[in-house]
């Protein structure tokens, strides 16, 4: 009896692939042939589930957000919804940091997505290409609720330290990217400054 298949394994199969040659190789060393190569199948294999490069960097840009999620989901003691606001905040910084090896290859591969949908009108209508746009509402909403709760100054603004907090990331983020700052160095900026954040006058 021939077995079943789980496309969304597959599927997922061939986007940590991608992810993988992105991550080591860069983004111009993904093809078609390369992510094949790299999950062992056959490029016909690749050519079923995916049918363009682009679609391909879609599903893995997917598939790395998804993740993502997870672990910052699984810092939290009682999830995204419950938890603290400055915890959910702390656990948004440490994830969004490429101080790891899953953390670094979301980085890489979200950073390339996104210069190519600078060019590329079907890769910017995605809606993986506001992807910043979604952390900041969350980001923005702990805000909100620590304001609320006064463990913020009541003169704080929460869109402008949403941005300035989501600024932050990217900055520390390419710093470590490109070997600037080491990750260690970018978590200490980073809670150094969450700190102050919470220092009410």
């Amino acid at each position: 009896m021939p077995r079943t298949v789980d496309h969304e394994v597959r599927r997922s199969q061939l986007a940590d692939a991608l992810a993988r040659v992105a991550a080591r190789d860069g983004l111009h060393a993904v093809s078609m042939r390369s992510v094949a190569a790299e999950a062992g199948v056959s490029l016909r294999l690749v050519q079923y589930y995916f049918d363009s490069k682009e679609h391909l960097l879609i599903g893995a840009m997917r598939r790395l957000e998804e993740q993502s999620n997870e672990r910052w989901r699984a810092r939290l003691s009682r999830g995204t919804t419950t938890a603290p606001p400055r915890e959910v905040l702390e656990a948004f910084l440490m994830e969004a940091l490429p101080t790891d090896g899953p953390s670094l290859d979301f980085y890489r591969v979200s950073t390339a997505f996104t210069g190519l949908a600078l060019t590329d009108p079907a890769l910017a209508a995605e809606p993986l290409a506001g992807g910043v746009a979604r952390l900041r509402d969350a980001v923005l909403s702990a805000l909100r609720s620590a304001i609320s709760n006064g463990e913020l100054s009541a003169d704080a603004d929460p869109d402008t330290e949403a941005d300035a907090l989501v600024s932050l990331c990217n900055g520390l983020s390419t710093a470590v990217a490109i070997g600037h700052h080491t990750p260690e160095r970018a978590i200490e900026v980073a809670r150094y400054h969450l700190a102050r954040l919470f220092q009410k006058p």
